[in-house]
């Protein structure tokens, strides 16, 4: 297999747009764009951002002979967060990175929220397009408000006469949006004022597959906190016994957990059923 080919680049915030009170879309801009004309709309990046006190995005260097990152004095050195590439445009030379905003408790969040116009912001992704679903006739999405750009990006992509069911999980019901799509699709928002806590999101997904029975040509797309996905992995890998191939379940996250912390379980997770 080929290894994935990721670039990189310095852009500057150039606006913000609140879509509900606790989702907003930050359009970037660069002349760095042009090296993602060919990303799928919908995949994972990793943004960069200046500590406190620095102006400047200082990206990390990887030294090919040791092997390894060069060390970065901790003034400058970045916070690193995983996000979803949502969008471009090559004519002016723009970036869309969508942010759940949850106040200042994290980085990522504290500068969609504060950082001033024409604030740097560094980003990496692939640079070549790549497959966020397999052909199906029916496709289940679940996922949290965290989930929302991938889950927003599959919708816009999949074909007319496919049918969607969705469970997204919310803060407010004046978070709730109007997904774009050509398929049949049925959302259910899931209104949890205390996200990662109280959460009904994978039980209401679970009731629903249960009241399906069979199905064939399936896929289901599930993106959400940790207690979340494992519940619904195990229970579509062990008990419904669908294949790797008719399920992609990630955790973007864990209660109680930065992303720095927690990336360790998650990825234990996932790799214990694939």
């Amino acid at each position: 297999m080929a290894k994935k080919t990721v670039d990189r680049g310095i852009f500057t915030l150039k606006e913000r747009t609140y879509i509900t009170p606790h989702y907003i879309r930050i359009t970037l801009e660069g002349k760095d764009t042009q090296k993602f004309n060919r990303t799928t709309i919908g995949a994972n990046n990793k943004i960069f951002l200046a500590p406190e006190g620095c102006d400047q995005v200082y990206l990390p260097e990887f030294d090919a002979e040791k092997g390894q990152w060069v060390p970065m004095d901790e003034a400058i050195r970045p916070s690193v967060r995983t996000y979803t590439h949502r969008g471009i445009n090559l004519e002016t030379n723009e970036l869309y990175v969508d942010f759940v905003a949850h106040g200042d408790e994290g980085p990522a969040s504290k500068w969609a929220i504060q950082a001033p116009i024409g604030a740097q912001l560094g980003v990496a992704m692939g640079t070549e397009a790549s497959e966020l679903y397999p052909a199906a006739a029916r496709y289940i999405l679940v996922g949290d408000a965290t989930a929302i750009p991938v889950l927003g990006a599959i919708l816009e992509d999949l074909p007319a006469g496919v049918q969607v069911k969705g469970f997204i999980e919310i803060e407010t019901e004046e978070d709730i949006q109007d997904l774009e799509t050509k398929a049949q699709a049925d959302i259910e928002w899931i209104i949890n004022p205390t996200p990662g806590q109280h959460t009904l999101l994978a039980e209401k997904a679970l009731t629903y597959i249960e009241e399906q029975g069979e199905m064939e040509s399936k896929f289901a797309y599930v993106a959400a906190e940790f207690s979340n996905v494992k519940l619904l992995r195990n229970f579509l890998r062990k008990e419904k016994n669908w294949t790797k191939e008719e399920l992609y379940a990630y955790s973007y996250w864990k209660f109680g957990k930065a992303e720095n912390v927690s990336e360790a379980d998650r990825r234990a997770e996932k790799a214990s059923l694939d």
